[in-house]
């Protein structure tokens, strides 16, 4: 098999799995400890699963592909850089995805997402887990979605275009367990903005440190205000 067969096996590969950890890893670790409900536990186990995916997908790499992790080599930049592409990447997910949001909700009516609704109370004034949460986000999906796939995409195809959009779409999609629209549009517009930006500056520990930051005030903000008047954000 081609290097490049090599790769299209393993962008299938990690999006199957992610899916599946997404979708079934509830429903497994239920066999085993029989939760009535979502618990901070059984969400716990659940973000765990996603460890596994990335274990699996790094064994892919080294044994099947034999090649580097980092299509892309990480670029050395300044604290200053760190710092001033931290806070742009976070003021441009953060603005416009409440105003895509805003948008959605005033066009659909749609509700706020049960999902969210359920997570809202198991995360409530539990510090570990919103940011093990958070970290295996940053982490998880900026590895996989950003650094594994969206090179690869683009090698194979030989376009940029398209490792942006592929990448941001199977970002999109892995959101869309929330079963809203918002829970779609928006993530689709954050993988566009980091695709980019990793394009650019290929530096994969900054958009960790923004997913991360990201999340983490979002889960904060939920923690401390009723979902329903963060809503729109």
């Amino acid at each position: 098999m081609s290097l490049n067969g090599k790769y299209a096996v393993g962008i299938v590969l990690t999006f199957v799995l992610l899916v599946l950890a997404m979708l079934y890893s509830i429903p497994l670790i239920n066999q085993f400890f029989n939760f009535k409900t979502i618990t901070a536990d059984l969400f716990f186990y659940n973000r765990l699963s996603l460890w596994l995916v990335l274990i699996i997908v790094l064994a892919y790499n080294f044994f099947i592909e034999n090649r580097s992790f980092f299509v892309w080599e990480d670029k050395k930049y300044s604290a200053g850089f760190y710092l001033i592409a931290v806070i742009c990447l976070y003021l441009i997910c953060a603005v416009g995805g409440a105003f895509l949001n805003g948008i959605i909700m005033l066009i659909t009516h749609e509700k706020i997402s049960d999902k969210l609704l359920q997570l809202s109370s198991i995360f409530k004034n539990n510090y570990f887990l919103i940011i093990f949460t958070c970290l295996t986000a940053g982490v998880i999906e900026e590895l996989l979605m950003r650094a594994y796939i969206q090179p690869r995409v683009e090698k194979i195809y030989n376009s940029p275009v398209l490792g942006v959009i592929i990448s941001a779409l199977l970002f999109a999609v892995l959101h869309s367990t929330y079963g809203t629209i918002g829970q779609v549009i928006v993530p689709f517009f954050i993988g566009i903005v980091f695709a980019i930006f990793y394009k650019l500056y290929s530096n994969i520990k900054i958009l960790i440190i923004c997913h991360f930051m990201f999340d983490f005030i979002s889960l904060m903000l939920m923690n401390l205000i009723d979902l329903k008047q963060l809503s729109v954000f």
